[in-house]
């Protein structure tokens, strides 16, 4: 639901004040509207394009050099007035004519198409362009019965610019009613959104499940399925665009749309699964979009917009533009595919141990670090949970992330016969890389701290995992700054340390020795239930991880205790 709101009844216009005030330098305020804030050369044609509020950025967002002169706004999901229409296309004309565009609905062609009767009346030469891209709202044999969707930004950013090109009213007109016909769109929801001031929503999709087909207005879809992975939403989305695709048709115009609450993230995520169909189908982009462009307030869901391009309609999309949806200069050249696109990176050289021994030890490296990752995999769901208490749940994500990326470089290395101590460099680095957040920062800087007492040349012995198990503990306390008792890894490392420590006047079975201090660094973070925060250290809504284990501490543990079987392998 929209939590900030305040009256209902201004929330549109209150919206609209503030747009206006914001790009000011683009936009000039109108009642019900705005206006490009330098207009165009007189006997231009005027673009102006309108619809309901609610929709953001459609239809503020398209006013500014090379797209909309205009835009006129309704209420929430509501046409514009009659008169606001007529109003703002007597204050954009420059003398050309005007020609209107919006989205196929009953209130819209009613109220625009009066208000253009009004403006032909006064002598003002006045046409529509309705967009019809809506694939699930009627089908091929009755495309006037669709509905306008997000491909309103493909179609009005090429009518735009080819009335910033000088074409005259029939010209623009006609490649307008062109880039309609050869725009497609589909959409899926995955919630639905709520009015202004309104607790319940206008419809709901079950937990689980997503809804295919629905309207940006909340109109009902074709079809509903159980929530699936990117490929299978990216295919869902690319075979119903793509059964009308003209022929010949090769290039396009194409934009992944966010409803409203989907993450830009998110977008991304899809948009690999979809670049993958392009590919596969040799089809070549012409300046894709991702992003949020066409949204229903707070509605989660995304949309699939494609236009074929033909020579004409790519010259006026790649055309420059400076409107607050969509800023960018003309653009050249054609977007080369992710799998063909070169990424700077400094070659990665693992040299050689001198010795059998030393690439014997980076072998066993290698197995101890595959081991830890396979134990973190499995451990993942549970330490997410537990972090999720307290924290923000990611802990089980970042550890099995950061791990499965640090046994792929030591399994590199050590198969490029590397020594322990690049081996476990190389782990170290990419644990550090791929997991973020501050446990990948702790464990990367404490594998790599232990990397650097051992060489390349020399098997493993117990002094040299008891002094690396050292020096990673002082570059954890050193970085992290905490102390045992405040509910952090360094709980269930400081035990397992001083049992190592404790054994060093007293040497035994490496094994034996290493089993003991697993079990202190359970009881340590199994301690951490018990935590009491210390001062500085208080969470502003009291501690609820109490009762439960800090998930760093029982991370640490988890992952000592699965190296136990191969310490005798190790040294």
């Amino acid at each position: 639901m929209v939590h900030i709101c305040g009256d209902e009844d201004d929330f549109a216009t209150h919206g609209l004040r503030a747009f206006n005030h914001i790009f000011q330098d683009i936009v000039r305020p109108v009642r019900s509207g705005a206006l490009r804030a330098q207009p165009g050369p007189q006997g231009k044609v005027t673009v102006l394009v309108g619809g309901g509020s609610g929709h953001y950025p459609t239809f503020c967002g398209f006013v500014g050099p090379g797209f909309a002169d205009a835009v006129v706004m309704g209420g929430i999901f509501a046409s514009p007035s009659i008169q606001a229409v007529a109003t703002i296309g007597r204050l954009a004309h420059r003398g050309g004519g005007i020609v209107m565009g919006f989205g196929n609905y009953a209130g819209d062609n009613l109220n625009f198409g009066i208000a253009a009767e009004r403006l032909r009346a006064e002598g003002i030469d006045t046409r529509i362009v309705v967009t019809t891209d809506d694939v699930a709202s009627a089908p091929p044999e009755t495309p006037e019965r669709r509905r306008g969707v997000a491909g309103d930004i493909i179609v009005f950013k090429i009518m735009g610019a080819s009335a910033d090109a000088g074409y005259d009213i029939d010209a623009v007109e006609a490649v307008s009613r062109k880039a309609n016909d050869r725009t497609r769109s589909f959409g899926i929801a995955f919630d639905g959104c709520a009015l202004p001031g309104s607790p319940e929503k206008i419809f709901t999709v079950p937990e689980g499940r997503m809804a295919l087909g629905l309207g940006i207005h909340g109109e009902p879809g074709i079809d509903e399925h159980d929530l699936a992975t990117p490929e299978v939403i990216a295919e869902a989305l690319y075979s119903r665009v793509m059964a009308e695709r003209p022929p010949e048709a090769r290039r396009l115009a194409v934009l992944l749309n966010g409803a409203g609450a989907t993450t830009t993230e998110e977008l991304f995520v899809l948009w690999n699964a979809l670049e993958a169909l392009f590919e596969r189908d040799g089809l070549t982009l012409i300046a894709p979009l991702v992003g949020s462009y066409a949204t229903s307030l707070d509605m989660y869901g995304c949309s699939l917009t494609i236009t074929w391009l033909d020579e004409e309609l790519e010259g006026f999309w790649r055309a420059p533009v400076n409107a607050p949806v969509l800023c960018r200069h003309k653009v050249e050249g054609d977007w080369v595919p992710a799998s063909r696109q070169a990424i700077a990176e400094l070659p990665v050289h693992y040299e050689r141990a001198e010795t059998e021994a030393g690439s014997q030890a980076g072998r066993c490296v290698a197995r101890a670090i595959a081991r830890l990752a396979q134990t973190l995999h499995e451990e993942e769901a549970m330490l997410g949970r537990i972090d999720a208490i307290a924290g923000d749940g990611d802990h089980g994500q970042g550890m099995a992330r950061g791990s499965r990326a640090a046994a792929r470089a030591a399994e590199a290395a050590s198969s490029a016969g590397a020594g322990a101590r690049r081996v476990l460099e190389a782990a170290a680095d990419a644990w550090g890389d791929r997991a973020g957040g501050t446990s990948g920062a702790l464990w990367g800087e404490a594998l790599f701290a232990f990397s650097t007492v051992l060489d390349d040349r020399s098997a493993l012995d117990a002094r040299g995992v008891r002094m690396g198990v050292l020096k990673a503990a002082r570059r954890v306390r050193e970085i992290g700054k905490a102390e045992p008792g405040d509910k952090t890894m360094v709980d269930a490392l400081a035990p397992f340390v001083a049992t190592l420590e404790r054994h060093h006047e007293q040497p035994g079975p490496m094994a034996e020795i290493w089993a003991e201090a697993v079990q202190e660094a359970l009881a340590g973070a199994e301690a951490t239930k018990a935590f009491a925060a210390r001062k500085g250290r208080a969470k502003t809504h009291g501690d609820h991880s109490k009762g439960h284990p800090d998930p760093g501490a029982l991370s640490f543990a988890l992952a000592m205790q699965a190296l136990s079987p191969l310490v005798a392998d190790l040294i």
